[in-house]
């Protein structure tokens, strides 16, 4: 039997049996997917951000921050 004639024959189907053929069906297609998610290998976060480069360090980040600061209004403060 092929996809078109199931769709057929489940486009017969009543609105209520309709939802049960989804409720039946859902369940498998959901352990089917989890089943090939589990079995891929996962990157890690470290691996995600590799292409990004080397970070800056913690001076780099304190000269930035100086430099953003620096015209900040401080009137207010």
């Amino acid at each position: 039997m092929s996809l078109q004639q199931v769709i057929k024959l489940a486009k017969q189907l009543s609105t209520v049996d309709k939802v049960r053929l989804i409720q039946q069906i859902a369940p498998d297609i959901e352990r089917e997917l989890t089943d090939k998610l589990s079995t891929l290998p996962r990157q890690s976060l470290w691996g995600l951000c590799a292409d990004l480069g080397n970070a800056p360090s913690a001076d780099e980040i304190d000269i930035a921050r100086s430099e953003e600061w620096a015209s900040f209004p401080r009137e207010n403060i």
